[in-house]
């Protein structure tokens, strides 16, 4: 690990112990100027390990502890959701309101910010991202979404910045993707305006550009600093493929929810003749992992549909969402094990790439699953034979 690395998490260690339950700013050196040299490469030979919003089943999400923690643990990729600030600072955070992973609601200042818009067709209430300004927001303080994961660090880290974000993978001690998204953009660009006319879509990928990330899947350029950029609003993704050649995910939602942007349903963008027209803007879809494969009331797997078979035949990888290693979220076919559902999506059903919320679960698992490298012992085997030579 570099010198920066390091002194980042004690920074960071120093915050969890002292934090006294509020968010301290950590201040990243942008853009990145160590880690230039040789690094370890992106693997790409297995499906590739998304860190959901960094480790977020262990600490905040979309916290920078979140993303080293998640780099610590072998991520290919670290994902984000981007979203901006009321004079238009892009940060890292998932919804749309700051209720349910942020303090805000300590913030007696804030009580009076309480607002409603309509976001995707819905009438939300909430305190709005949109409705604060960049300042306001530093004061806030990240939290664990579920109750039943470990809250002892709400409060204590800051939500960061897409440039902060940036720099983190940039500082990694080997090369990290990152996996940005454009999220709700029909909401930003309604209530965040730019000078000069400029949609969110612009400015995420100015920034994107400011740090050097371009090119084609697996080129030269690419594997130097790779990205997928992923949306859910297929006219985005479409936009943003006349600002930047980076290969795009197409996010896909519920069965029950149509998109964002053109109102069309499940059932229109998973048709066939809606990936052949996609396939040229984007290099493969994001669909949540239930619908590819039902799970009836019993909380059993159902008859896998096609979904993956016909995406593969359009050249279209796959990157389901989300696995998850609590009980909650496990269906019974996978006997509460985590390394079950991995082998069952990986093995069986082919995915190319896991959105998973335990980034070191997956890492472990493919691990272990990865064939042994004729040449040479695994570290585990060189153990078990040398305790075998001291019987």
């Amino acid at each position: 690990m570099d010198s920066r690395c390091v002194v980042i998490s004690l920074i960071l260690c120093v915050l969890i112990v002292f934090g006294c339950g509020e968010a301290r700013r950590v201040d990243y050196p942008l853009p990145s100027k160590n880690g230039k040299g040789n690094k370890q490469q992106l693997q790409i030979t297995r499906p590739f390990n998304i860190a959901h919003r960094g480790a977020n089943g262990e600490l905040p999400e979309e916290t920078a502890p979140a993303y080293m923690r998640a780099i610590d643990e072998g991520a290919d990729f670290i994902e984000t959701d981007i979203l901006a600030t009321k004079d238009g600072i892009l940060i890292c955070h998932h919804d749309v309101i700051l209720d349910d992973t942020t303090n805000i609601k300590q913030h007696k200042e804030f009580a009076h910010r309480k607002t409603s818009h309509v976001v995707q067709g819905v009438n939300t209430t909430g305190f709005f991202v949109v409705d604060f300004t960049w300042a306001e927001i530093q004061t806030l303080g990240a939290t664990q979404r579920y109750l039943f994961r470990d809250q002892q660090y709400n409060g204590k880290f800051p939500i960061i910045t897409f440039e902060e974000y940036i720099a983190i993978a940039l500082d990694a001690p080997r090369v990290v993707g990152i996996y940005p998204e454009i999220k709700n953009p029909v909401h930003i660009n309604e209530n965040v305006k730019w000078p000069n006319g400029k949609r969110f879509e612009d400015i995420f990928v100015e920034t994107l550009k400011k740090y050097g990330y371009k090119g084609t899947y697996l080129s030269k350029e690419w594997l130097k600093q790779p990205c997928f950029v992923q949306s859910f609003a297929p006219t985005s993704l479409i936009y943003a493929s006349n600002l930047t050649d980076l290969p795009k995910i197409f996010l896909i939602d519920d069965i029950t929810v149509p998109t964002q942007d053109t109102n069309q349903t499940f059932e229109e963008i998973t048709s066939d003749e809606y990936f052949d027209y996609i396939r040229h803007y984007v290099v493969g879809i994001g669909p949540w992992k239930d619908n590819i494969v039902p799970v009836g009331t019993n909380n059993f797997l159902e008859l896998p549909t096609d979904l993956i078979a016909r995406a593969h035949a359009h050249d279209l990888q796959v990157h389901p969402y989300t696995y998850r290693n609590e009980n909650q979220f496990l269906h019974f076919d996978f006997k509460q094990d985590p390394y079950n559902e991995y082998e069952y999506w990986i093995n069986t059903m082919g995915v190319d790439g896991l959105f998973t919320d335990f980034t070191g679960s997956l890492h472990q698992y493919q691990q272990w699953a990865s064939p042994l490298n004729a040449n040479s012992k695994s570290s585990l085997m060189q153990k078990l034979a040398k305790m075998l030579e001291g019987n």
